[in-house]
């Protein structure tokens, strides 16, 4: 058995089982018992927890995600780190993936389909990007589609801030080459465009239900990255709009400089052409590809895409970037030799791409002494970046990229930049930084929402058009908020609202129940300040009964079960001993009979029979949204009762006592007659 399931992690987290594993953690469903909620617990594996590289990488993954706040990002709740073990407590998703969903739906997607996951997962991009977070592993088995068919981003497994170290191809992506983009599978410096290109692939995936390159080995897969050209969406299924061929394979653009330059532009596109499907861009497939002069090589391999496209038919088209299909001059040799020299010109191609492979990935990053660590220039203003003392010495050019409002920075000071901190650049670079505007300019803050219906409160927020990452709320007891309706709210009431901020409510469950106790044995005295002391209304006394067990004037009975839980201020009544019934006792067997005429004083059988007598008054409690009522019962025009009831408990029962006969019985609830009738009290 798993040696975490039923542990408390953090006396909070009870680990109930596990859902997920991955390169380097353990994910398991688990409850939070301090908000009553089901999470995820991301937990690094043991293995792994030895090295201190991994759990490094471990708690940067951690801190970068708990950066973000997006509907279309994975929340993080809590991380925690100790020298015993480490965990992040994320959201927990009720769905699967998207490489689940393909699979399911036949590898193709529709084109609305394909449209309307690519949006959002460029969305989600587009928020982690201007936190400076690159996730450098964007593929279908890190989305996750909710039932409500929206879809996530997950598992940062190797997302870092752009300030981290460089990683190499090797160490990361072997796992997800068909996604890679070309720079990684160098090894070379990444951005945010690196996400764009493998959310092309994404799409190019889903509108095609192929992936672009295919091979016998992840190395084979990285090269056709790094120098072929992918079959165009339109000739796998020419029913795919021109326009929707132009955008994926802008993002899959092998030249990072013709790629998007950003998520935000990317989606600019994607929303143009949900709104025209026949738009026509200013670039075609054919601008995007690699110049005659720079013929990309071809890699060996009956699953290659270029010489599927020979086999195929599909080289007619004319564009001299492609890998042109050349006349073979060994066709004059003899049949048996032919095998042999083109075995020998594939391991031949092999080698040379193994060469360039490692040349990239290793030696070159080693041999470039140039490279140096960015300065921190995040809170600083834009002339005091230009006079640092780095920045001075490598001749570093200081760009203001943008303006953004800030609540931690006040205006002109840098709140980003771009490379970030410690990222290695070289000689002679520029960064780019966004500077504060001061605080938000637009106006748009938290509104006063205490005490309003949560329903309510959720639908003005979503009307502010701010995109708000909307929690579910929490929940917690109130005397005075309506049930249902807002405690508290963060950000606080004025607080600046900005775009896809994250905005947790408390809700009211109403007043906390009370446990009623016992006060059988108790004096009509001490009943009265126990019920008072207890947040509970006194109703008095309802009548006398005889036991054997309680002395006259002790509590025997009571209108609310112990144990029961009511509302605070509920009435409660109590029914005292008239002592033992033999007390009460018949004529002696040697007394003579007793005359009808004799007097009450000396008549034994006179002192048995009582004077008044006990009925039941039963109050149907109005429904009618009023939390209380105030309910008198008058007896022949004399107010005998007055309660204070709490509608909830529905019915009040009423035990009221008048002397034997019929009387007029009259209900009143909130000074308004509610019925009136006759009782025998015979």
């Amino acid at each position: 058995m798993d040696q975490y399931i039923g542990k408390l992690l953090d006396n909070r987290y009870e680990i109930l089982e596990q859902v997920g594993s991955g390169g380097m953690s353990i994910v398991y469903k688990a409850r939070c018992h301090r908000l009553n909620r089901l999470v995820a617990i991301k937990i690094l594996k043991e293995e792994l927890a030895q090295d201190a590289e991994f759990r490094r990488r471990f708690h940067d993954e951690s801190q970068a995600v708990a950066m973000l706040s997006h509907p279309n990002i994975v929340s993080v709740y809590d991380v925690s780190r100790s020298a015993e073990l480490d965990y992040i407590v994320m959201e927990l998703i009720d769905g699967i993936t998207l490489k689940q969903y393909m699979q399911k739906k036949g590898d193709k997607l529709s084109l609305r389909e394909a449209l309307h996951f690519i949006t959002q997962i460029m969305k989600g991009l587009s928020h982690a990007h201007s936190r400076g977070i690159i996730h450098r592993d964007i593929k279908p088995h890190n989305i996750m589609v909710l039932r409500d068919g929206s879809a996530k981003v997950a598992d940062f497994g190797i997302a870092r801030l752009t300030s981290a170290s460089q990683a190499t191809f090797t160490q990361e992506a072997l796992g997800s080459v068909h996604y890679i983009s070309p720079e990684q599978a160098k090894g070379s410096h990444i951005d945010a465009r690196s996400d764009v290109y493998s959310a092309g692939v994404v799409l190019y995936e889903m509108i095609t239900g192929r992936l672009p390159y295919e091979g016998e080995s992840p190395v084979a897969v990285a090269i056709q990255h790094i120098n072929a050209i992918p079959l165009s969406p339109r000739e796998i299924d020419p029913e795919i709009p021109e326009a929707m061929e132009a955008i994926t394979m802008k993002a899959m653009a092998s030249d990072v400089n013709q790629r998007y330059i950003s998520a935000d532009a990317m989606l600019e596109d994607l929303e143009e052409f949900r709104k025209n499907p026949s738009i026509s861009f200013s670039f075609t497939p054919a601008d995007l590809l690699q110049g005659s002069g720079d013929e990309p090589t071809q890699v060996l391999g009956s699953n290659t895409p270029q010489l599927a496209r020979y086999q195929t038919g599909g080289g007619n088209r004319q564009s001299t970037a492609r890998t042109r299909v050349q006349e073979d001059p060994y066709d004059d040799l003899p049949v048996s030799r032919r095998p042999a020299i083109i075995a020998a010109c594939a391991i031949g191609v092999f080698v040379v791409c193994i060469i360039i492979f490692l040349y990239f990935s290793f030696f070159k990053p080693l041999s470039n002494n140039d490279e140096f660590a960015t300065p921190n220039l995040i809170g600083s203003t834009v002339e005091e970046a230009r006079a640092n003392a780095t920045v001075q010495e490598y001749g570093l050019e200081i760009k203001i990229g943008a303006t953004e409002p800030s609540t931690k920075y006040a205006e002109g000071y840098i709140i980003a930049q771009d490379p970030g901190n410690d990222t290695e650049i070289t000689r002679g670079d520029t960064i780019v930084v966004t500077v504060s505007s001061g605080t938000d300019t637009n106006g748009t803050t938290m509104p006063d929402v205490y005490n309003t219906s949560w329903l309510l409160a959720k639908t003005r927020l979503e009307d502010l058009g701010l995109n708000l990452n909307i929690r579910d709320p929490e929940e917690s007891y109130h005397d005075t908020v309506t049930k249902g309706n807002v405690i508290s709210i963060t950000p606080g009431v004025g607080e600046s609202l900005r775009e896809g901020d994250t905005v947790q409510a408390t809700i009211s469950l109403g007043p906390q129940p009370l446990t009623v106790v016992s006060y059988i044995g108790k004096t009509a005295d001490e009943a009265k300040q126990m019920a008072e002391a207890n947040d509970l209304t006194y109703g008095g006394i309802t009548g006398h009964e005889p036991s054997d067990e309680y002395e006259a004037g002790l509590v025997i009975s009571q209108s609310l079960e112990v144990k029961s839980e009511v509302a605070k201020g509920t009435a409660i009544t109590f029914v005292l001993s008239s002592g033992p019934a033999s007390a009460v006792s018949a004529t002696p067997s040697d007394a003579p009979s007793p005359s009808p005429v004799q007097s009450p004083a000396s008549s034994p059988a006179a002192s048995a029979t009582p004077a008044e007598a006990t009925r039941t008054v039963t109050v149907d409690l109005p429904d009618d949204g009023r939390r209380q009522v105030r309910v008198e019962i008058w007896v022949d025009g004399t107010k005998a009762s007055e309660d204070l009831c709490y509608t909830n408990t529905r019915v009040l029962k009423k035990d009221i006592s008048a002397s034997v006969g019929t009387h007029e019985i009259s209900v009143y609830i909130d000074n308004e007659i509610y019925k009136t009738y006759t009782e025998d009290f015979g």
